[in-house]
């Protein structure tokens, strides 16, 4: 075969360290900025989102990128450039950890309303117990005493 092709969709989801916090007022303008992130990485944007204190990403990931790299790219970009939309953003840092589940294309509406819930969703849950709810989902192997510890 002439050319490789691949459809792999990823759902990436990392955390600010504390301390900082994403402003409701910049939320929009950071989803846009970390879309140019993964543009500029052969890699393609379909939904962004998240809360004050965590972001959520489907994106389909280049066949010639691994996702430490993306996500490494996505946070190093994007922590750099925050700290230049408002003094408030000085200090601002990414948690060093992220989660990475790969979906289905079958799954992918479900990803996105997922994603566009995220508001209304951590009325009743925090951050630790949505992430733990996803690592059970995807059968993912954890240690609950080192999870949270950085």
């Amino acid at each position: 075969m002439p050319k490789s092709l691949s459809q792999i969709l990823i759902h990436i989801v990392f955390h600010v360290k504390e301390g900082s916090a994403i402003h409701p007022q910049h939320a929009g303008e950071l989803y846009n900025y970390l879309g140019g992130i993964i543009k500029q990485n052969d890699s393609f944007p379909i939904r962004i989102g998240g809360t004050e204190d965590h972001i959520h990403i489907l994106c389909s990931l280049s066949k010639t990128l691994t996702v430490a790299k993306l996500v490494e790219e996505i946070k190093r970009n994007s922590s750099r450039w925050i700290k230049t939309v408002a003094k408030s953003y000085r200090y601002f840092s990414w948690q060093r950890g992220y989660g990475a589940f790969s979906v289905s294309s079958s799954h992918r509406r479900i990803v996105i309303e997922y994603i566009n819930n995220q508001k209304k969703h951590h009325l009743k849950r925090t951050f630790q117990e949505e992430f733990e709810l996803l690592l059970e989902k995807y059968n993912v192997e954890y240690n609950k005493e080192y999870l949270w510890k950085d």
